[in-house]
């Protein structure tokens, strides 16, 4: 990793590059609340914040990124639309020795704006792809708006759909869901025990109250185990068709080409494939080459929990490198710390560490 100072003065080559695309700088402190925040990123951050006690404030943590803060200031008092931008260390663990530092800068770029989110979409990545042009990395893309209206439009119960959405960022987790809803996996034991013990009428019987769930709490999850169990599977139609867009990798025209296909059999993605059309049209109008342009139905997935559309990284020739940068759409994620309020919006990061490293080693 490059020395602090040459990747502070990438930082601000990017920053000054931010501003000069109409993005205000903006800061976030260090230390942020953890109570609250903490829920909002993937499992993989979560479980590698620094997380500490404040004996006034309570539980806090070092930043793992800026994303979230910044979203919380804009929904307290920003006006709309706005462009930020911003630079600074954020802190993640590492279990293991390897390369990876636990503390390094980021350098962000965000737009909140009602008007025409996917051209929003276009301008940050043609942005980033600008910037980052000269390293040659490989951008891929992905939406996982259109994963989730094809879970919204599977014909089975509402619970089981709101299981897989919440589990579409872990996806070992979704695909023991969809095997069991499927049919093709069985039940747990455990569950089959307490769903035969239901069946007789004995399942909480004489059983002493534990934990922090009501009696009324625990009788409602009975009810809906004994629901899900009474349901009949998910079609294997239906779950083939999922399995297939969630393998779907292709150059950005043929992944479009073939979504378009598959909206005739799952109508519930058709509006997110329009969009993702209008995306690549607006792409294409910023000098981005989307025909070379890699989109991975399932890309993004194991990444930060509060993307809900757009999703893209750059990535160098080592695979062991982190993503040279990364962003995304989170429209729910403004609604969640908006109180009521919510707003269109889409960002990006940047290591700029990286970016120095690549640049000393770039072929000439």
């Amino acid at each position: 990793m490059a020395p602090k100072a040459a990747a502070r003065a990438e930082a601000d080559r990017l920053m000054a590059a931010f501003r000069a695309a109409g993005a205000l700088p903006v800061e976030a402190d260090i230390l942020q609340p953890a109570e609250v925040l903490l829920d909002l990123y993937g499992e993989d951050i979560r479980a590698r914040a620094y997380v500490t006690n404040d004996p006034l404030r309570g539980e806090m943590m070092l930043r793992p990124d800026f994303t979230v803060p910044v979203v919380q200031m804009h929904m307290s008092d920003g006006a709309e639309p706005a462009r930020y931008c911003y630079a600074g260390e954020v802190f993640r663990k590492q279990e293991h020795l390897t390369a990876r530092k636990s503390e390094y800068v980021q350098v962000g770029y965000e737009v909140f704006t009602r008007d025409n989110p996917d051209r929003a979409d276009a301008e940050v990545f043609a942005l980033f792809a600008g910037l980052l042009a000269d390293l040659r990395l490989r951008a891929a893309t992905g939406d996982i708006a259109i994963l989730m209206a094809a879970v919204r439009g599977l014909r089975t119960l509402e619970s089981r759909k709101a299981a897989l959405l919440r589990h579409i960022w872990r996806p070992r987790r979704f695909t023991q869901l969809l095997d069991r809803f499927g049919g093709r996996a069985p039940v747990p034991e455990t569950r089959a025990r307490l769903l035969a013990a239901l069946s007789r009428g004995g399942a909480a019987a004489g059983a002493p109250l534990v934990g922090l769930r009501s009696q009324a709490e625990i009788a409602a999850r009975l009810a809906a185990l004994g629901e899900d169990a009474a349901a009949p599977p998910v079609s294997a139609e239906e779950v083939a068709r999922l399995e297939d867009l969630l393998n779907l990798s292709a150059k950005s025209p043929a992944a479009l080409a073939h979504l378009r296909g598959m909206a005739r059999d799952m109508p519930a993605i058709a509006a997110t494939v329009d969009r993702m059309e209008a995306r690549l049209d607006a792409l294409a109008a910023l000098g981005v080459d989307v025909a070379a342009l890699d989109f991975e139905a399932s890309h993004g997935r194991t990444t930060l929990e509060y993307y809900d559309g757009f999703v893209f990284s750059f990535h160098a020739a080592d695979p062991g490198l982190p993503p040279v940068a990364s962003g995304g759409r989170y429209d729910a994620l403004t609604a969640v710390l908006g109180q009521g309020r919510s707003i269109p919006a889409v960002g990006g990061v940047i290591r700029p560490g990286l970016v120095a490293d690549l640049s000393e080693v770039r072929p000439c």
